[in-house]
């Protein structure tokens, strides 16, 4: 089975990154064929500096490479490293209707939020649907916001597939739904654009500013809490089992509990779970020759997928001869 997911880097990437893609990307190398891949192409729709975008790529390849994704057991690379996806882009537009395009949630959504309406910002269902067909992905884990898109993927190649005949294989999009959305520190969806985010591999500093400016109600210490609706208890949940979990619950069930008790704990458990990886982190970034040998070699084993089905498409719509 062949999954496949990709993460922007449009900033520095952080724990709704790790828990919602990063983790469940590292998970799945032991059991599936995974393509996993940093999507630069479609970071270009909000990122306007060239020096910013090349340095978060680097980055979210060192994050994943220091938090254990390996490219010897997987397919992980850049996205315009693979030329064959902007083919295949073009081939795909001329299927897909404007239509579709219009009902799209995400782009509506961030038109409303002042981002410029371009071309690039309408048409990218229309890349990300190259980026999945274009590996015969089976299944594409995403959160809740982008499962549309994964729909309009499968829209897209059923119509090619209707008109050229069989080509694509129609993908599946997969989503937890505990860990869908996760809390960013002022209770939206954790994510750069909010600046409501914690980033992996902050500082110890950082990390504290951060924890401790997570909003919560203003319920006096004697006063039962609710965990349900409290953003604290999310974010401190997605470290602990289901034992631990249960434990912080009933402290929230019974009168004393002081949020700054918990942010502190949380502080020193964001701290304890990502050391392993610190070190490692570290030395890559200090090694971009490495780095960028590791990428280059990712990229060419996955080419060798892209362009058979690419061909694949350039046969059905008669460019080939």
């Amino acid at each position: 089975m062949r999954v496949l997911s990709g993460i922007q880097p449009s900033g520095a990437l952080h724990l709704g990154n790790y828990f919602a893609m990063m983790k469940r990307m590292i998970e799945y190398q032991e059991k599936h064929e995974l393509f996993c891949f940093i999507v630069n192409y479609h970071a270009l729709t909000s990122v306007r500096d060239s020096e910013y975008l090349r340095q978060n790529t680097y980055a979210a390849c060192v994050d994943f490479l220091a938090l254990g994704i390996d490219p010897n057991r997987s397919y992980f690379y850049v996205q315009s490293d693979i030329p064959e996806v902007t083919e295949l882009t073009w081939l795909l537009s001329n299927v897909t209707e404007m239509g579709l395009l219009l009902r799209a949630h995400s782009y509506k959504d961030k038109v409303e939020k002042g981002i410029e309406p371009n071309h690039g910002l309408f048409a990218y269902p229309v890349l990300m649907a190259a980026d999945i067909l274009l590996y015969g992905a089976n299944f594409i884990p995403v959160g809740k916001d982008q499962k549309q898109h994964v729909e309009m993927t499968r829209d897209i190649a059923q119509k090619f597939n209707y008109n050229y005949g069989e080509t694509f294989v129609l993908p599946e999009p997969e989503i937890i739904d505990d860990l869908a959305t996760i809390p960013g520190t002022d209770g939206q969806k954790m994510s750069k654009s909010y600046g409501n985010t914690i980033n992996l591999f902050a500082s110890k500093e950082e990390l504290k500013k951060r924890v401790m400016s997570i909003v919560t109600d203003a319920r006096a210490v004697e006063e039962i809490k609710d965990p349900d609706t409290c953003n604290l208890f999310a974010l401190t949940s997605l470290f602990l089992d289901a034992e631990r979990k249960a434990e912080l619950r009933q402290r929230y069930l019974r009168p004393g509990l002081k949020y700054g008790e918990v942010k502190k704990e949380l502080i020193e458990i964001i701290w304890n779970y990502f050391e392993p990886y610190r070190d490692k982190h570290e030395e890559l970034l200090n090694r971009p020759d490495y780095v960028h040998d590791v990428m280059r070699a990712g990229a060419a084993k996955t080419r060798l997928i892209a362009v058979e089905y690419l061909e694949k498409a350039r046969n059905a719509v008669g460019l080939n001869y």
